[in-house]
Order: structure tokens, then sequence, then C-alpha cells
């Protein structure tokens, strides 16, 4: 299945100019990301890191856990260091992503620049034009929730709610990040951010209610998507906890149930309208 294509937004680039320090191929285009056909693919996910500003989410809200007591900082750091993840080594691709990730999330889209983030990830700023492109097509392969959303959805309505559950926390471990959960930092953003929660809403939201069958199933899909952030900040909230030492089966087994009763439109009892 595959997502529709997102709109621009509708608002005017934020002040700044969003330049690079130097010159050559890492300097930043003055001009505000407009979404056309996106650059890259959704490549691993975001670990957040830094200081949080009032009023946003705690920081390292999609770091996940790589096992029983791992330490929070541990991945993130070794990726700095390195440049490099399991899923891509000798690349720095994913590295590259969550660092962008980080920058487009925390900060107005004209304060980022491709050697900042090509700092954070411990790697060339060429080497991010070479995967990415420019800061514009960088940033629209954040903004882009379409591979996930395809992932969680690849699969039956009758067994969808467990599907959903063991994606999310199998690919939390893989990628060391949460898929969907940096939309959270768009709340409250009215500059460039924005185009998070819209993309979210189209990729995500949407597509999930044209799968569902029988009445409300917009609003059946937008709890559906609360419970699977929900889900991946509650695993970050608590990465040292009990969710970090149970398998993704036990965990679905527990919380795939309450997605399962809104996508049928049944509750557990087997009340509701349901198809």
């Amino acid at each position: 299945m595959t997502s529709g294509q997102a709109t621009a937004p509708s608002q005017a680039p934020g002040p700044g100019t969003g330049q690079g320090q130097g010159q050559g191929p890492c300097t930043e285009p003055e001009s505000a990301p407009t979404p056309g056909p996106e650059s890259g693919s959704e490549s691993g996910s975001e670990p957040i890191v830094g200081a949080a500003g009032p009023g946003t989410p705690p920081a390292d809200p999609g770091a996940a856990p790589t096992g029983p007591g791992a330490s929070s900082a541990a991945p993130d750091t070794a990726l700095k260091a390195s440049g490099t993840s399991s899923a891509d080594p000798g690349t720095g691709r994913d590295a590259i992503l969550r660092a962008a990730r980080r920058a487009f999330t925390q900060r107005p889209y004209a304060d980022v620049t491709i050697r900042g983030i090509a700092a954070d990830a411990g790697v060339s700023p060429s080497l991010v034009v070479k995967h990415f492109g420019r800061k514009k097509e960088l940033f629209n392969t954040v903004a882009d929730f379409g591979p996930a959303a395809a992932e969680l959805l690849a699969a039956p309505l009758g067994t969808l709610g467990r599907h959903m559950v063991l994606t999310l926390v199998s690919r939390r471990r893989e990628k060391q990040s949460d898929p969907l959960l940096r939309v959270v930092f768009s709340l409250g953003n009215r500059d460039e951010r924005s185009l998070l929660r819209d993309r979210f809403h189209e990729q995500v939201t949407d597509a999930l209610t044209a799968r569902l069958h029988g009445p409300e199933a917009a609003l059946r899909a937008e709890l559906i998507a609360g419970h699977l952030l929900g889900l991946g900040a509650t695993l970050s909230l608590h990465r040292d906890g009990a969710g970090a030492r149970a398998t993704p089966e036990h965990i679905a087994d527990l919380y795939a149930p309450a997605l399962q009763a809104l996508i049928t439109g049944r509750a557990a009892d087997g009340t509701g309208p349901g198809r």
C-alpha cells in the first residue's frame, strides 16, 4: 500500500536564511522546503536528544532500548563516533537521518545547517549531500512517514493490531529509534515543522482510515494512531524498565487487543457495530 502525496503548507518561511557555514556542496538553499517528490526513504528513525525548550516534550523520546539495562546514551554516542549503525554499515545513512530528525524537529528550519547535521552524525557534509541532497530534500525525507505507514499497515485487518505492535517494537529495537514519534515535536509549531503534522495525517491517519470498515472510521483511526504514539512514548520513557525486558510478542499480547478492537469497531466482549 502506498500513501498519498502531501501538499505544500500555506505558511511562509520563517525568518533567517538557513545557510550553512562555508561554501561548496554543503551550502543550504535560502528558501523553506516545498514538498514535492520525496528524496530518499525512511531508513531508521530518530533518537531525539538535546535540551527541550519550554512546552516541548522531554528530550530523547524517540530512542529505543537495545536490551535489558541498556544505557540510553550508548547507541547515540556510538553512532556519533562512527557515523554508522548495524543497519547501514560503512555508509552513515541512518546516522545522518537520525541527526537530521533531531535538528529539524527541535529547531526552526532556518536554523538548521547541513554542516551541523553532518557534525552530529559524525560524517562529512558532502556525504550528507550524497545520500540526501540539499537541505530541502533532506527535510522532505524527515517529514515523510510513508514508508513507516506502509510497514505498519502491511497486514490483513483481522491481525492488523498485533502486526502494528510487533512492527513498532521490533523496529525500535533494530533501528534504535521510533518510526512515528517525531511528529510529537510538530505540535504547537507554526513554522515548517508543521509539515510533519500534515504528512502524519495524510500518510498515517488517513491511510488507516481508508482501510477501516464500519462507522466512525476516521475517529477510530485517530485513536489507533494515538495508541501507537503512546506505546512509543512509554517505551522511551521507561527505556530501562519492564518493557525493555519483554519480548515484542509479549508486549503485543497485552497491547494489541485494544488496537484490534478499534480496528474492527468491536469491544473485547464482542459488542459494538463491527462489520
